[in-house]
């Protein structure tokens, strides 16, 4: 692999690291309607469209950020923002909160309610009840989607925790998840709660060429789960409330099996997992197996499903997430990102009031992120005949060719052109960072373990410990060999890449760009308060290490600003930064988005807008696409906007009622997982007739 490093090139900055803004901490669950935006400027020609935006904005618990025990900023019900550039020189505002079923039964047993017994609880970045199941907050990223029956684009909200759900893009509200609750596997399967925990992407894709929406569905056995702890070996040492706490929580699960495998383990009887396993799911009903579907859609009917297996016949284990997935004209490309979420956030915040017992359980079963991606290709071409789980036909297994890169990624592209069968594979290289991983109460700085943390910062991401790198990769799909690979480091704007944007269609055909010439990328800096001893600890022996961790250290105690960059990344040309703006000291920023020029005459011929916060502001900044450096062209604000920490994006020239006639009918499909809860639980039936079904009527 060829790697570049412009790390000698760094600038020294004179002055110690700035506060990170209290502004990113803070958001306001109040929804707005059509509010004027305050322009710091006149706004540039060509603004056209709507941008959406998507964050977590706490729970009808907190009601709002941040949360009181400081509990994850990326846990909560998401809240939409959409600006409006269809007036001369004014931009309007409106948002609402994500609500789909499951938002209104956790807003029914909330504390001091009738139902409070079955109240959801934050754990980590998920939300469940005991009784009720897994939230799905839907608070991360969107896909347009325009079927050729389709007289207007259609947009899908996303969340990796749950089905991907459609929005009428005039009002905002959910109208229908996609695919019903019998068409989805959850995690836990045998598990009768009203709420399933299923797996997803929070990237699905869409093909404009072939009129195809695919997304996936899956599952972590409980053996690959219990790979991934470390200090397994260890737990015999477990103190007597942690030993309490397995006893409780594998009652819930209905069978005492938890705290018999942590002992089964603490007795080195590894080499019989597997059997173990087996009897476990044999004395109980639930079955927690490794699962890889992958869905199609076409829009209008039934999800369309394949299992995917490796060539020995084995399905598939995902070890973290599969945060995103990628399209190209002839494969489907899927990796196990870096960015765990599933049961592992149960276990590791158990018992959100017992602090004692997160610190001791953090401890034991966090570990640094895998230092690889590891990619499956599955071929279209063997997308034949698949399984229609709605009628519930019988599976259809599709191998994959595994590939692995030796880097961790959270982000990617791909270009849509495979000439001879290679994929172009656009990656953003987090390195020695744990995206779901936050700042505790109880956390100490790097610095001396003597200080805690600044108390604002609690439920904040921590920094990245190395630098961070951006590669481009081409990949042979059928064999799964790495034909080429380009891999660039920078010294000032690549500390914790996160989000991206890019020119999605040809100004002069008018149709989707086949190959991706230029990513916008915006980078997170490195702050001092974010330096805690816990995650520095965790990867002070990364295997992919550039920069030395002191010498990590002694950059974040004098901060890296935030960054907006554009990366050529031409597959006929050196991948390079060539261009790119450096947000003033104490700056933030995050969810770029490009929007196009109605005049047009190049891709990149547009403006990006990103969301940026300083001091106690939060704003939206709008800059030329083609010139970065330039610094923002205006600044958008209103008095009554309070958004915390933003995720992902999309344009749409236009927006309007929703036409589709496609809708999941919710009554029906819940009516089934309601009465197998109510037989243990009568009110359940009664919290879904009075609280939740009347709002889908």
């Amino acid at each position: 692999m060829a790697e570049e490093s412009c790390f000698e090139t760094q600038t020294q900055h004179s002055q110690g690291c700035p506060k990170v803004p209290e502004s990113i901490m803070t958001a306001s669950r109040c929804e707005l309607i059509d509010i004027q935006m305050q322009l710091s400027t006149k706004l540039p020609p060509g603004l056209h469209g709507h941008v959406f935006m998507v964050a977590p904005v706490g729970t009808v618990d907190s009601g709002g950020l941040p949360y009181p025990n400081g509990d994850s900023l990326l846990c909560g019900d998401g809240m939409i923002y959409r600006l409006d550039f269809d007036s001369q020189n004014e931009v309007r505002l409106t948002t609402r909160l994500v609500k789909p079923p499951d938002y209104y039964a956790d807003k029914a047993t909330s504390h001091g309610s009738k139902y409070e017994k079955y109240r959801f609880r934050n754990h980590g970045i998920t939300r469940f009840s005991l009784t009720l199941g897994v939230r799905n907050q839907l608070n991360t990223a969107f896909l347009p989607m325009k079927f050729s029956r389709d007289s207007e684009e259609r947009l899908l909200v996303t969340y990796d925790g749950g089905r991907p759900y459609e929005i009428d893009t005039q009002t905002l509200e959910v109208v229908t998840p996609i695919g019903s609750n019998q068409e989805w596997q959850s995690e836990l399967n045998g598990y009768n709660a009203p709420f399933p925990a299923f797996l997803s992407t929070a990237h699905p894709a869409f093909d404009p060429h072939t009129q195809q929406m695919f997304t996936v569905n899956y599952g972590r056995s409980l053996g690959n789960f219990l790979d991934t702890i470390p200090f397994i070996y260890d737990l015999e040492q477990l103190p007597q409330e942690i030993d309490e706490f397995l006893t409780a929580l594998a009652s819930f699960l209905q069978a005492n099996f938890l705290k018999d495998i942590f002992d089964f383990f603490s007795q080195s009887f590894q080499t019989f997992l597997q059997l173990y396993v087996k009897l476990i799911e044999k004395l109980t009903n639930l079955k927690i197996d490794n699962f890889v579907y992958l869905i199609c859609w076409d829009g209008v009917g039934a999800l369309e499903r394949w299992k995917l297996v490796l060539p020995d016949g084995s399905p598939v284990p995902i070890d973290q997430s599969m945060h995103q997935i990628g399209v190209t004209r002839d494969y489907v490309v899927l990796m196990d990102t870096a960015f765990a979420t599933g049961l592992e956030q149960v276990l590791n915040n158990p018992l959100p009031e017992n602090k004692k017992v997160e610190i001791l359980l953090r401890d034991l079963l966090e570990g640094p992120t895998s230092p690889d991606s590891l990619i499956y290709i599955v071929r279209r071409a063997d997308l034949k005949r698949g399984q229609f789980p709605a009628f519930n036909q019988q599976e259809v297994e599709v191998l994959v060719q595994k590939v692995v890169v030796p880097l961790a990624t959270a982000h990617f592209l791909v270009d849509y052109d495979n000439p001879q069968g290679n994929i172009t594979l656009h990656a953003a290289h987090i390195c020695g960072m744990k995206v779901a991983e936050w700042v505790r109460k109880y956390d100490v700085s790097a610095y001396n373990p003597q200080n805690p943390v600044p108390s604002y910062l609690c439920g904040m991401e921590n920094n990245e410990t190395d630098i961070g790198r951006m590669g481009r990769y081409l990949i042979n799909g059928e064999t799964g060999d790495i034909v080429e690979s380009h891999v660039i480091s920078d010294a000032e704007c690549i500390w914790g890449v996160d989000l991206y944007a890019y020119p999605q269609q040809d100004p002069q055909t008018k149709k989707p760009l086949d190959r991706l010439e230029d990513i916008y990328w915006c980078s997170f800096g490195l702050w001092k308060d974010l330096m805690t001893q816990f995650v520095t600890n965790l990867y002070k022996n990364y295997r992919n290490r550039q920069v030395p961790l002191e010498k990590v250290l002694n950059l974040a105690d004098k901060g890296i600003p935030a960054y907006l960059f554009r990366l050529h990344a031409s597959s006929t040309e050196a991948l390079a930064i060539r261009d790119r703006y450096q947000f003033p000291a104490g700056h933030m920023t995050l969810s770029p988005q490009f929007i196009p020029r109605p005049d047009a005459e190049k891709p990149t011929d547009g403006y990006i807008i990103c969301t940026v916060w300083y001091e106690n502001k939060n704003e939206f900044w709008l800059f030329d696409a083609n010139n970065l450096s330039k610094g923002p062209l205006c600044q958008l604000s209103h008095p009554s906007l309070d958004f915390g920490l933003t995720l992902h994006t999309a344009w749409l020239p236009s927006i309007g009622k929703r036409q589709a006639t496609y809708y999941i009918n919710v009554r029906e499909d819940y009516n089934k997982l309601v009465n197998q809860a109510s037989q243990k639980h009568p009110d359940i039936q009664d919290l879904f007739d009075r609280e939740v079904y009347p709002h889908f009527e």
